[in-house]
């Protein structure tokens, strides 16, 4: 007779370090809310799934300390944690009035850096806490005598440098409401998204740079002013030493240096914990974009918790997190500032040709400890040869990256080449949320191809399609409790109708974000892909995030799209898109790699009818595949209703892929229906 033996525990890529983790401001937080609060189950403060579990069982609990913990400072006290726990509409703290504006500056030491300035070139400046707050006041002052008010609208067409910080600080101090996009949109797109808002001031800048050209953006910027005719004033920026010409519109125009250089004092406004503090907009693929409304306290307790405990940032600590203005991480950017830490702006491309290693170089010289990038540029950066251990990278305590899952292989490649020790965060949210639903924390272990944990204060679940949890299974990414960060309201969407059917329509009550994710026994979450683009082969579903990851790992291919188009007559196309690297060809042979390696790899069930060379695979502006877009392109959907080339980063390839979608249909014989055997 045999004993059967239980397999063996999975075991993690990098374990938490005992010493950093028992140091962390994550594990003092629970040893506080032991101590402080009576929090039973915490005698060891670096258990982060008994600190998880407290987070989410008892909200109200949580989300005190959290108040409590980073000395929140309302003008007036709140009355109670949570009046309704319900979604959508949950209200958290009322009776409280704050500004998110006053704690990010409030921390700061008024001599040590608080922004860094970094741009391509390798040049940089630096604004103390004391500078900051001085600028802020300023500009907040020119915007006051503008006749901007509570509530007002105040939007910014800006790169990612320190003038879209200090204009958000203002605006916010005073009430008013911030929107921004990056320069890379045409003054149509950007108009898409603010014309919405009838702002009051737009503050826009000459230019910006972007792989060793400055792009003039000030024509752009007078268009955008022309398509805005609720504004009272444009504050015009120079950015990269472009004159302006007198702007076209009836509105007064500023020159930033006016606007930020006056001497005055920083009055705040106190406003309610769910007063608006900005409005982002979703990838706006179809239609106009979607405003994403979140508030000011919301904001503030989400940030705090995200970029305080789990980023373990605090005074000392610096962060460089490549972003544009218009994706949620520049939001994060500015809120390092809540911490007491130091941040960092950049101007530019983050490879750029001459200097592809510019980042890593930045980061030495200015001793970054947290550093923030995308799968995306993990895996050019190993495709391209480069070594980061060339520069100084010894305070860095942490990688984090985000916009899609990063896969296995990026893993090994850090730990080789850019430290062993170093804990490599891959996170999983949204703009949605404005945060992250899953990713680490210095008392997480580092799952290769895993997002660690959970976030704090997140009830995260799989959902089988009966609506319930599962475990070691894919489901569907839902959120079971309210978070303070969910959408306050979508912007003109007064019966709310938008809002529900985004996130509330199959589960209700229950926030379906539309990825599909396993939750492991061993605590971490894995991320598969959107589930509206789920592979469905015969009955087998599978995330198309596991192909790519599998194909990209190919020298011969830099990027790969993976769709799977229902056709008529029960037929089923499951074409893969490669973008291949330079001087190699699509023969039969490197198909037949690609074949075997999603075969091996993946599944034998998800092997690519196709493999079709492509020049690029669009995106949206946020960096994230279209792949819904595209499927309905390649099954004949007309392309204006399909998706609004301004959210595209490249809108010539939609005609390539309309074309190939065409071509499909006219050669594809009837496909008769057969079992899912």
């Amino acid at each position: 007779m045999t004993t059967a033996h239980p397999a063996p525990s999975p075991q993690p890529f990098l374990p938490p370090d005992p010493k950093a983790a028992a140091g962390s401001r994550i594990a003092d937080f629970a040893r506080w809310a032991a101590r402080h609060r009576g929090v039973e189950g915490l005698q060891d403060p670096t258990d982060y799934q008994s600190l998880h579990h407290w987070s989410v069982t008892d909200l109200e609990g949580f989300w005190a300390a959290v108040w409590e913990y980073f000395d929140v400072d309302a003008t007036t006290p709140y009355q109670r944690v949570l009046d309704e726990e319900t979604m959508p509409g949950a209200r958290w703290f009322t009776g409280a009035t704050l500004n998110y504006a006053h704690h990010a500056l409030r921390n700061l030491h008024p001599d040590a850096p608080a922004i860094t300035a970094l741009d391509e070139t390798g040049a940089g400046y630096e604004i103390t806490g004391r500078q900051l707050r001085t600028q802020v006041a300023s500009v907040a002052a020119t915007l006051r005598d503008l006749g901007v008010q509570p509530g007002d609208r105040v939007v910014g067409y800006l790169p990612n440098t320190p003038h879209a910080i200090i204009a958000f600080l203002a605006a916010a101090s005073l009430g008013a409401v911030w929107s921004v996009c990056g320069q890379d949109y045409s003054p149509h797109a950007a108009a898409d998204r603010f014309a919405q808002l009838e702002p009051t001031v737009l503050i826009t800048a000459d230019g910006y740079l972007f792989d060793g050209t400055s792009h003039d953006r000030r024509a752009a910027s007078l268009q955008l002013a022309d398509a805005l005719p609720t504004l009272k004033a444009a504050i015009l920026v120079d950015n990269v030493g472009l004159a302006w010409p007198q702007p076209r519109h009836a509105g007064l125009a500023v020159p930033w240096e006016d606007a930020a250089t006056r001497t005055e004092y920083l009055g705040i406004t106190p406003v309610p914990f769910d007063h608006p503090l900005w409005i982002v907009f979703s990838s706006g693929t179809t239609g106009l974009p979607k405003g994403i409304v979140h508030g000011h306290g919301g904001v503030l307790l989400e940030h705090l918790k995200i970029l305080g405990l789990h980023c373990d940032l605090g005074a000392g600590d610096r962060l460089l997190w490549y972003t544009t203005t218009h994706w949620m991480m520049w939001n994060l950017v500015v809120s390092t500032l809540l911490t007491g830490a130091g941040t960092s702006t950049y101007d530019g491309s983050p490879a750029p040709r001459t200097r592809p290693d510019i980042l890593w170089d930045l980061a030495a010289r200015h001793k970054v400890t947290v550093f923030g990038t995308s799968p995306q540029y993990l895996l050019a950066m190993a495709k391209l040869g480069i070594e980061p251990a060339a520069h100084d990278l010894s305070a860095i305590r942490v990688i984090g990256c985000t916009g899609s899952a990063l896969p296995a292989s990026a893993y090994p490649w850090v730990r080789d080449h850019v430290r062993a020790d170093v804990q490599l965060a891959s996170t999983s949210g949204g703009t949605d949320v404005v945060s992250a639903f899953a990713g680490s924390a210095p008392t997480t272990p580092v799952w290769a191809g895993e997002l660690s944990a959970p976030n704090l204060g997140v009830a995260l679940a799989a959902y089988d399609t009966e609506g319930r949890p599962v475990l070691d299974e894919v489901g569907e990414l839902v959120v079971t409790r309210p978070m303070p960060s969910m959408p306050l309201y979508f912007w003109n969407d007064p019966d709310e109708s938008r809002y529900r059917d985004a996130y509330f329509t199959a589960y209700p009550g229950v926030w379906r974000h539309g990825d599909w994710i396993t939750l492991t026994s061993h605590g971490s979450v894995i991320v598969h892909g959107r589930s509206d683009a789920t592979l469905n082969r015969n009955g087998v579903r599978l995330g198309s995030a596991d192909i790519h990851d599998t194909v990209e790992r190919l020298p011969e291919i830099t990027e790969a799209l993976v769709i799977g188009v229902e056709e008529p007559d029960a037929g089923y196309w499951m074409p893969l898109f490669v973008v291949l690297a330079d001087d190699v060809a699509l023969d039969e042979a490197l198909c037949e790699r690609i074949r075997d390696t999603v075969r091996t790899g993946v599944s034998p069930r998800h092997v690519p009818d196709e493999i079709i060379a492509v020049p690029a695979i669009p995106h949206t502006r946020t960096g994230k595949k279209l792949e819904v877009p595209l499927k309905r392109l390649l099954q004949g959907a007309p392309a204006e209703q399909v998706l609004n080339p301004s959210a595209v980063d490249n809108p010539d390839l939609l005609p390539y892929f309309a074309h190939l979608g065409a071509q499909r249909r006219r050669t594809r014989r009837p496909h008769p229906a057969k079992d899912a055997s």
